[in-house]
């Protein structure tokens, strides 16, 4: 832990001694000067669960109340935000990680208001990057924090890139099914979680997805809530569930978000309503990207 904060300390006297040189290059790219950006995680213990359906309208949702949003794709090998959006990027994060690209430079306007960062599919080489490399790529993100939020999708599982984006977020949602291996893989992430981190700052949300209705989704939720609380001393709030809707299927056939072929099918409006909860419920500000990178660190945020 000292020896990250070290590192952290010379990165942090890097960036005060480059500050002027920073400051010009983010006016000449029109970036607002801001580090505010609410990072949104979501994950599952398993994959095939919804999590990048989820991740994409949601982030839909959110732009139809006016917010900037990218969406991430952080599942570094079996990446899919854009086969879901239909589109063929040049560059993707594997060239943010051999440092070839910058992020902003694999950054994706698309059709529906949202911006993307392609994941790295089929190079499942750098599906668990070294620690160094990890936070040369989290470095990397401070650049987007123009952005008011930004949804990481990542992998499935509880590698050590998952956790690192769960723990540096403002806000982890974590999605399950009601099937019992579903149930019990996101048990086991959350259990992880608190496993390996003694302070964790992170709101963790829990979202039920393929739901036959309302009681169901809240028997699963209301299970998973007070196992949590009991065995692990973690709070997990309920951010809501989304219907086992055949629309969901039928859009990803089509390659678009479900919240744009049918708005008002139940499970868009699941989604809406998620999205309205989690503005409404909304603690204080967000840390944003310099905050993201002291808790990845490891040290403590400085007082201001």
């Amino acid at each position: 832990m000292e020896d990250q904060a070290e590192k952290l300390r010379e990165i942090m006297k890097r960036k005060k001694d480059n500050a002027d040189t920073t400051k010009t290059n983010l006016s000449k790219s029109n970036v607002k000067q801001t580090d505010k950006a609410r990072i949104i995680t979501v994950t599952s213990g398993k994959g095939g669960v919804g999590k990048t359906n989820l991740s994409v309208n949601m982030a839909l949702a959110f732009a139809r109340l006016g917010k900037k949003v990218i969406v991430m794709d952080a599942d570094l090998g079996l990446a899919n935000v854009n086969v879901m959006l239909n589109m063929i990027p040049k560059y993707t994060l594997y060239h943010v990680i051999k440092k070839q690209k910058t992020i902003r430079e694999v950054l994706v306007e698309t059709e529906y208001g949202i911006s993307i960062v392609a994941g790295a599919s089929g190079f499942s080489q750098i599906a668990n990057m070294g620690e160094d490399d990890r936070k040369d790529f989290i470095a990397e993100l401070e650049t987007l924090s123009n952005a008011d939020i930004i949804i990481i999708d990542t992998s499935a599982g509880v590698s050590s890139n998952v956790l690192d984006f769960i723990a540096a977020a403002d806000d982890a949602v974590i999605i399950t099914t009601p099937e019992p291996t579903a149930i019990t893989d996101a048990y086991g992430i959350i259990k992880i979680i608190a496993t390996e981190y003694d302070s964790l700052s992170v709101g963790l949300k829990l979202v039920v997805n393929r739901a036959k209705g309302a009681a169901e989704a809240k028997n699963v939720a209301d299970r998973m809530i007070n196992i949590t609380g009991q065995f692990l001393n973690l709070k997990v709030d309920y951010l809501g569930f989304i219907y086992d809707d055949t629309s969901v299927p039928h859009a990803v056939l089509r390659q678009k978000p479900f919240l744009v072929v049918d708005p008002k099918c139940k499970a868009s409006i699941c989604v809406q309503h998620i999205v309205d909860r989690m503005e409404r419920n909304k603690t204080g500000d967000s840390r944003g990207f310099g905050g993201m990178l002291r808790r990845l660190f490891g040290a403590q945020e400085p007082s201001v």
